[in-house]
C-alpha cells in the first residue's frame, strides 16, 4: 500500500507511467509529473486533472506541489527512458525525496492481488488487453494495467474500487518484470530485443527465465510452443507448464477456420475439449495465438466458454495494433507499433493474407540508433517483405545519434528496388508520387504524428471527399 499523499511522475507521457498516474489519482493522490513533449495521451491527462509540465526544471513543478509536498509525504517516480543527467530527478535525488522505477511501484502493487502477467518481447499488449477483456466479458473486475490503449475501453488501465485480480503487462526493458511474483504467467515469444540492456540473447533468455522462476507455487506458466522448443529449459520450471500455439502439439492450440479483414473462425482446443468456430473480432493470425493464450488464463480463472466467445466476439482490439485506419476497395490503410523484425514479418504476412493480390507499401520509422544497428539485416529482410518501402529518420528516443548509423544505410539493405529515405516533413510528398494500394505505417516512436494527415490525404485522393 502506497502511503504518501503526493505522487510525481518524471515520463508521465510513458504508456505505463500514464496508467499508473491515472491509477493514483483514481485512489485520491495528488499526481502531478513531467514529460518531455505534449502528446495526445497527456494531453487526456491534463483534461482528467493532472498537471504536466515538458520542461525538465524545478520551477516548472505546479505551485501546490512545490507548497505542499515533502521527501515524507511525496513519491518520485521514473521511467529507465528518462536521461541520467535529468534536472527533475537530480533535483529529487539531492533533497533525499523517496524515489522509485516504476516496476518497483507496480511490483509493490501486485503484492496483494492475485496476478496475471504476460511477458514477451512480442504480443503482449493484445494478449493483455484480450486477457482483461474475457475477465471483463466473465463479470470479474481485475485491476488492468496495459501498455496501450484498448478500444474496447478506450484506456490503458482499468480501476475498479475493489479488484478480483491484477492484470499487468510484463515489460522486460530494463529487467522491470523481476518486481513481479505473478500466480499466472504467459510468455508469448522470446526473441533477442534491448540489447543495449542486455548484451547478448543468452541475457535476455535467463532475464525472462529469472521471471518465470518467481511463478508461485501452484501456479502456472502459459508459454508459446516455440519459446519451449527454442529454449527448453523452461521445461525445468517447477510450476504448470502449458504449452500453446496453432496446431496439434500444444496442450491449448487453436486450428485456423478462415481469416478477413474483420477477424478470424479457429477452433480452440485445451486438453481433450474443443471449442469449434471460435470468432475473433481482430484481424491477424498472430492475433489467433494471443487469444489462444488469453483464453487459456481465463479458463484457469474459471471463466466459461460462453462468456470467452462473447468477448472473442467482441474483442476491438488495441490502438496502434493492426489498426485499420481506412478500408475501401481502392485503398486500404493500416497502422502498427512494430518495432521489431519478428513483428514486421507478422505483420505484414497478416496483412498479405487478407490482401494477396494488392501491392503493400509500407512506411517504416526505425526505433533507436541501438536497435536499428542491432538488427539491421533482419529489418531488411522484413521490410523485403514489402513491395516498396518508405524509410523515416531513425526516431531516437533516449538515445543520442551513432556514427554511421542511419535510416540510409538501413535502406541500402532492403533488397527491393522500390525503397526511398524522407523526412516526415517531406511524407505527404511522397506519397503524391506513389501507387498505392495498401499502406501501412509501422514504428514505435512519433511516427503515429503522420496518421491523421495521412489520412486527410488517403481521403482526398482516393475517396474523392
Amino acid at each position: 500500500m502506497i502511503q504518501e499523499e503526493y505522487i510525481y511522475f518524471i515520463g508521465i507521457g510513458g504508456i505505463g507511467m500514464s496508467g499508473l498516474a491515472r491509477y493514483f489519482q483514481a485512489q485520491g493522490k495528488q499526481v502531478a509529473g513531467y514529460d518531455k513533449t505534449s502528446t495526445a495521451l497527456t494531453q487526456a491527462l491534463e483534461q482528467e486533472g493532472i498537471s504536466i509540465s515538458y520542461i525538465d526544471s524545478v520551477e516548472s513543478i505546479p505551485s501546490f506541489f512545490n507548497k505542499n509536498a515533502t521527501p515524507q509525504n511525496t513519491l518520485i517516480v521514473y521511467t529507465p527512458a528518462i536521461p541520467k543527467d535529468s534536472a527533475l530527478l537530480h533535483c529529487f535525488t539531492q533533497l533525499e525525496y523517496k524515489i522509485i522505477k516504476r516496476a518497483g511501484l507496480v511490483g509493490l502493487i501486485s503484492q496483494d492481488l492475485y496476478t496475471i502477467a504476460i511477458a514477451g518481447t512480442h504480443g503482449k499488449t493484445t494478449t493483455s488487453s484480450i486477457v482483461t477483456h474475457i475477465a471483463k466479458t466473465a463479470g470479474q473486475d481485475p485491476l488492468a494495467l496495459l501498455g496501450g490503449i484498448a478500444a474496447n475501453y478506450n484506456t490503458n488501465v482499468l480501476i475498479p474500487l475493489q479488484p478480483t485480480h491484477l492484470i499487468i503487462e510484463a515489460d522486460e526493458y530494463d529487467r522491470s518484470f523481476h518486481t513481479l511474483y505473478p500466480d499466472i504467467a504467459i510468455i508469448t515469444s522470446l526473441d533477442p530485443d534491448h540489447l543495449d540492456i542486455y548484451g547478448t540473447e543468452e541475457e535476455v533468455v535467463k532475464a525472462f527465465y529469472q521471471f518465470a522462476s518467481q511463478i508461485k507455487e501452484g501456479g502456472y506458466l502459459i508459454i508459446h510452443k516455440k519459446v519451449l522448443d527454442d529454449y527448453p529449459q523452461f521445461k525445468q520450471l517447477p510450476c504448470c507448464i502449458i504449452p500453446y500455439g496453432i496446431g496439434n502439439s500444444s496442450i491449448a492450440g487453436a486450428h485456423i477456420e478462415s481469416a478477413t479483414p474483420a477477424g478470424t473462425y479457429f477452433d480452440y482446443c485445451y486438453q481433450a475439449d474443443i471449442w469449434d468456430s471460435m470468432y475473433l473480432s481482430y484481424a491477424g493470425i498472430h492475433n489467433v495465438e494471443n487469444a489462444t493464450a488469453a483464453i487459456t488464463a481465463n479458463i484457469l480463472m474459471q471463466v466459461t466458454e460462453q462468456d470467452c466467445r462473447k468477448a472473442m466476439a467482441s474483442f476491438k482490439g488495441i490502438k496502434r495494433r493492426l489498426e485499420f485506419i481506412l478500408e475501401k476497395e481502392n485503398i486500404v490503410f493500416v497502422d502498427d507499433y512494430a518495432h521489431h523484425p519478428t513483428e514486421i514479418e507478422a505483420l505484414i504476412g497478416s496483412v498479405r493474407k487478407l490482401y494477396p493480390d494488392k501491392k503493400i507499401t509500407g512506411i517504416f520509422q526505425p526505433h533507436l540508433y541501438s536497435r536499428t544497428r542491432d538488427f539491421a539485416d533482419g529489418f531488411a529482410a522484413s521490410l523485403s517483405l514489402l513491395d516498396s518501402v518508405i524509410l523515416l529518420d531513425i526516431y531516437p528516443a533516449r538515445e543520442l545519434p551513432m556514427q554511421n548509423i542511419t535510416s540510409e544505410w538501413l535502406c541500402e539493405k532492403i533488397a527491393i528496388p522500390n525503397k526511398i529515405v524522407t523526412t516526415k516533413e517531406n511524407l505527404l510528398e511522397v506519397l503524391d508520387t506513389a501507387d498505392l494500394e495498401v499502406l501501412l505505417t509501422i514504428g514505435a516512436g512519433d511516427i503515429d504524428t503522420t496518421i491523421q494527415p495521412i489520412k486527410n490525404y488517403l481521403i482526398k485522393k482516393y475517396l474523392f471527399l
